[in-house]
C-alpha cells in the first residue's frame, strides 16, 4: 500500500483542487474588481463598471465558498477516521481486557 501523502498525479489534481482552485478565483474576483474600479468607478457608463465590480466581489465569495466545503469535506472524513480507530480499540479492548499499547495486567 502506497503512502497517501506521496506525491503523485492524484495528489497533484486534489491540491490543485482544495487550494489552486479557490485561489484562483478569489484572484479573478480582485482583478475584475480593480478593472471594474479603473474604468469609471461606482458611476461607470450605465453602471457597467459597478456591475464588472459586484460580480469581482461574487468570485471572491464563491472562492471562499470551494474553499469551505473542501475544508468541511476534510474535517468529515478525518472525523470518520478517528472513529473507525477508537471503535477498533473498544473491540480489541474487550478481547483482550486492555486497551492497546498499554501493558496487560
Amino acid at each position: 500500500m502506497s503512502d497517501p501523502r506521496s506525491p503523485g498525479p492524484g495528489r497533484l489534481l486534489l491540491r490543485a483542487t482544495r487550494v489552486v482552485l479557490p485561489v484562483m478565483i478569489a484572484l479573478v474576483g480582485v482583478a475584475l474588481i480593480v478593472i471594474g474600479q479603473t474604468t469609471g468607478g461606482a458611476t461607470g457608463t450605465k453602471g457597467t463598471s459597478s456591475t464588472v465590480a459586484a460580480t469581482g466581489v461574487g468570485l471572491i465569495i464563491a472562492g471562499i465558498i470551494v474553499w469551505m466545503i473542501s475544508w468541511m469535506y476534510r474535517m468529515s472524513v478525518d472525523s470518520n477516521r478517528e472513529r473507525e480507530a477508537e471503535e477498533a480499540a473498544r473491540e480489541y479492548f474487550d478481547r483482550h481486557g486492555h486497551w492497546p499499547g498499554e501493558s496487560s495486567p
